[in-house]
């Protein structure tokens, strides 16, 4: 044991953590590993594990910190739920939650029942917590890799919804392992299953009404300062009161960030954003302050049940991923590699435990539960994030949030259903989409009339089934465009006779003239010429495989990365 000559404060103990935090960080990264990894290490070494540095009654005068952190992260990850944002990722977005929701706990609990014949209410237990992610660990991931696309899109909506189903599936495991294990309690399957309602409810009552409240304190507000104090101010409160109310707080603050996202998409300055320029140290003291719980002589206590229920956890969360990924049609990429991003697993496990743990009921299988529990969070935080950014790099995401000449169309600004017949209708389509998909109140009837005005002037269909049209918006707003694709192909006149499978509608600022030039010459170029792309591209099944196609060598080399100062404002 190497203890320290005095008693430290708990602000030298939260110092200290984030110096040992910051440092393995970075020797993780040098060693071109997660830098979650060497944090989280880092923590099971300053632990009771290994050096003993700190004891558990001194990290544990640190929760707050952590509740925090994890409720901040919760914010940020339920802003992704973004209807407008999702609208083409709801069959594979369904597909996933039915899948973490039946396969995975199936063969969890399966596997954990029949090979090592633990009673059947503790193996529903561990089944139903094999369902989560660690949504701060998937985040700070994505975060390091610089990861943006279709992929990332897909994965931070799967952990805030795998999540949800997690809450929910524990809620019920619960109360049906209390009646099982309990001769005096009481429960009809009905009240097992409204079980999860009565927490889904609740979180949506309370993260639902602080995200109002805080959306309507700062409808006028522009100063900063105040911006983050009340956004500090509504994840405490809705944190705090989750606690005192017996609501999950991680489910409160995803519907906060749930709101926020969908009732002020435009506004990003208030919830978890306002943290930006700390998100680095809270990433480190959490991660390093959920190493120092890790216990890892409650692996040895959990021995074989341990190792059963770690790998058929992972054989549930790949065998879930691919199948759901088959189901909602999602690109090989995608199909492949969700299920191993979707490994880590921490805070809302280790939360869950706990509570199962102050039920008298569960006496019988108490110690057992918290030694296995334990071990699996363990293993699967130190061995999960090596695999989600293995994951991240394989899909093709990791890198993308570098701004690229066309890389403001995504997955949502895509039509593979593009009807015509005629050149205005198929406009009308798109100008539609792009105003319902686009921030800002633009106004279609204007973006319309711009765009057919100039194509009554000079036709943008310029052959090879590409047409271009574009009309002009109010200076200030950044380049936009929507892309449609017509497998049939829409027969309006075009200079080679041919039909038009591919119409990208382009909505450009009077002061980005420029750019616009660039962008037209890049896709006329890219699809004009080249056959092999075109052929792909018009036979597209879904946006995801429009922006798959985007991804090829050809397209990227024209597609080139902008300079900052080259960015709109």
């Amino acid at each position: 044991m190497l203890a320290l000559p005095f008693d430290p404060s708990p602000i030298l103990v939260l110092a200290l953590i984030l110096v040992a935090g910051l440092f393995f960080g970075a020797l993780s990264k040098m060693a071109h590993l997660p830098s979650v990894t060497g944090q989280i290490l880092a923590g099971v070494l300053l632990g009771p594990s290994v050096l003993k540095l700190f004891t558990p009654e001194q990290t544990n005068g640190l929760v707050s910190i952590t509740h925090f952190a994890l409720s901040l992260i919760a914010v940020a990850v339920g802003s992704h739920l973004h209807v407008r944002r999702l609208r083409n990722a709801r069959l594979r977005l369904f597909s996933m939650l039915l899948a973490e929701s039946t396969i995975l706990p199936l063969i969890v609990f399966t596997s954990v029942y029949f090979i090592t014949g633990v009673h059947w209410s503790f193996a529903l237990l561990i089944a139903a917590l094999a369902i989560s992610t660690a949504p701060a660990t998937v985040m700070a991931l994505v975060k390091e890799t610089r990861a943006r696309g279709v992929f990332v899109k897909t994965l931070v909506a799967a952990v805030a919804l795998n999540n949800i189903a997690c809450i929910s599936a524990f809620e019920m495991a619960h109360l049906a392992a209390r009646v099982s294990l309990d001769p005096t309690a009481q429960a009809t399957v009905i009240e097992v299953l409204l079980a999860p309602l009565r927490q889904l409810g609740m979180a949506t009552l309370l993260g639902g009404g602080a995200g109002l409240l805080l959306i309507l304190m700062t409808r006028k507000v522009v100063r900063s300062d105040l911006l983050a104090t009340y956004s500090l101010v509504a994840i405490l409160l809705t944190t705090g009161l989750a606690q005192a109310l017996g609501i999950s707080s991680l489910l409160s603050c995803l519907v906060l960030g749930v709101t926020l996202a969908n009732v002020t998409p435009d506004k990003e300055e208030i919830g978890h954003a306002v943290f930006d320029n700390f998100e680095r140290v809270i990433y480190a003291s959490f991660f390093t302050l959920a190493g120092t719980e890790l216990h890892l002589d409650a692996a040895v206590a959990g021995g074989a049940i341990a190792l059963v229920a770690i790998s058929s956890r992972i054989v549930g969360k790949i065998t879930a991923g691919w199948v759901a990924m088959r189901l909602g049609r999602a690109p090989v990429a995608i199909r492949n590699y969700l299920g191993v991003a979707l490994l880590p697993q921490a805070g809302v496990a280790v939360g869950l435990v706990l509570v199962a743990q102050e039920d008298p009921a569960l006496a019988s299988i108490r110690t057992l539960l918290l030694a296995v529990g334990l071990s699996v969070v363990a293993a699967n935080e130190i061995i999960g994030p090596l695999m989600t950014r293995i994951a991240l790099e394989r899909s093709g995401d990791a890198g993308r949030d570098q701004p690229r000449l066309i890389d403001f169309i995504h997955e949502e600004h895509i039509t593979t259903d593009l009807r015509g017949p005629s050149k205005e209708e198929a406009i009308r389509q798109l100008a539609e989409l792009l105003v319902s998909t686009h921030p800002g109140n633009l106004d279609l009837d204007a973006l319309i009339e711009s765009t057919v005005e100039r194509e009554s002037d000079v036709s943008t269909c310029v052959g090879a089934g590409l047409a271009i049209p574009h009309g002009e918006i109010p200076p200030g707003n950044p380049i936009m465009g929507v892309i449609g694709i017509s497998h049939e192909g829409l027969h309006i006149d075009t200079p080679d006779h041919h039909p038009v499978h591919c119409m990208v509608l382009l909505a450009t600022p009077s002061d980005q003239r420029d750019r616009h030039l660039e962008v037209l010459a890049t896709l006329a170029k890219t699809i004009g010429t080249d056959a092999a792309m075109r052929s792909q591209l018009f036979a597209a099944k879904s946006p995801a495989h429009v922006c798959e196609i985007f991804r090829q060598q050809t397209f990227e080399d024209l597609n080139y990365i902008l300079e900052e100062e080259a960015l709109p404002v």
